[in-house]
């Protein structure tokens, strides 16, 4: 059956490349069938139409993709990542994610899915911290052999048919399928979690931290006695694990918060400085000249013309 969703939003017409992602009319949010459903599945060609370039931005939702042909590219945070046959990548709710470069030739899965799908009438939120690619801080990318990447394909295919031929998917059979999903991806990453150092333990902590209190906290001094240790010492670890020093990672996670704001929202230049814990709006802007060459309204405007 022809997802009459996908086809609603093939006739979308864009208007600024902003205003794409502002409000209910948002292409991506079409996809949802109800406010209260907050997931598709799709194959990646039947939606080809919406890759485009895409400044920082998040969703609240999970999204998922597996590639089974070509090269699929982007940005989590700085940090580029390409996704190639047979693997999968993870933007987990709230992962500040770019994409600079389209392969219009890639094919495979896209699923997006709200966290709370995954609690819904069988799971529990302990569950959950057994996947360790839906934290911010976790390992996004995971491999897959031949024969798990076809066990992997057979799940997608399902939610795919889930999603595409009723009005309104079971969200019992979704969660079902996600968990049995996110069970064959676990067998492909827990050997090496277990392995971690403790600088790498340290680094992951010291991330979470940082997304969470990223609008308030920009002192490492802060983050180490949260963490119960030296700020020379999470300096040290996680520059070892990262190659960027702690102070480094803040600089760059305000920046990327600003970006996402200066996209996504409407938010004036000195509201979102104070989103970003800058109360002086003149410093916020020197702040952001200093590390992007351009101001923060002159970002804005380049976006608005794209």
């Amino acid at each position: 059956m022809k997802n009459k969703t996908a086809e609603k939003v093939k006739t979308y017409d864009a208007k600024g490349f902003r205003e794409k992602f502002l409000g209910l009319d948002n292409p991506m949010h079409l996809l949802f069938k109800s406010d209260s459903d907050h997931f598709f599945c799709l194959k990646t060609e039947e939606i080809m139409h919406l890759q485009y370039q895409v400044p920082p931005s998040k969703h609240s939702c999970h999204t998922l993709i597996f590639v089974t042909s070509g090269t699929q590219i982007m940005k989590l945070g700085y940090e580029e990542s390409r996704t190639t046959a047979n693997e999968i990548i993870v933007i987990p709710a709230g992962q500040i994610f770019s994409v600079d470069h389209i392969d219009i030739k890639y094919t495979g899965y896209i699923c997006q899915f709200h966290p709370d799908i995954l609690i819904g009438k069988y799971g529990s939120r302990e569950m959950l911290n057994d996947f360790d690619f839906l934290r911010i801080s976790g390992n996004p990318k995971i491999s897959l052999k031949e024969k798990e990447a076809a066990f992997v394909t057979t799940i997608l295919n399902r939610l795919e048919i889930e999603y595409s031929e009723n009005e309104n998917a079971n969200l019992n059979i979704v969660q079902a399928y996600l968990m049995a999903l996110f069970c064959e991806m676990n067998k492909n990453i827990v050997k090496t979690s277990k392995n971690l150092s403790a600088a790498a333990v340290l680094s992951n902590k010291f991330k979470e931290l940082i997304y969470a209190n990223i609008k308030t906290q920009h002192l490492v001094s802060y983050y180490a006695s949260q963490l119960n240790v030296t700020p020379n010492h999470l300096n040290k670890s996680v520059k070892i694990v990262t190659g960027k020093s702690a102070g480094k990672w803040i600089e760059e996670t305000i920046l990327l918060e600003a970006k996402y704001l200066l996209f996504q929202t409407t938010l004036s230049v000195s509201e979102i400085a104070i989103q970003v814990g800058h109360e002086d709006h003149s410093y916020f802007s020197r702040f952001f000249k200093k590390h992007e060459g351009i101001t923060p309204i002159q970002y804005r405007k380049l976006i608005d013309k794209s």
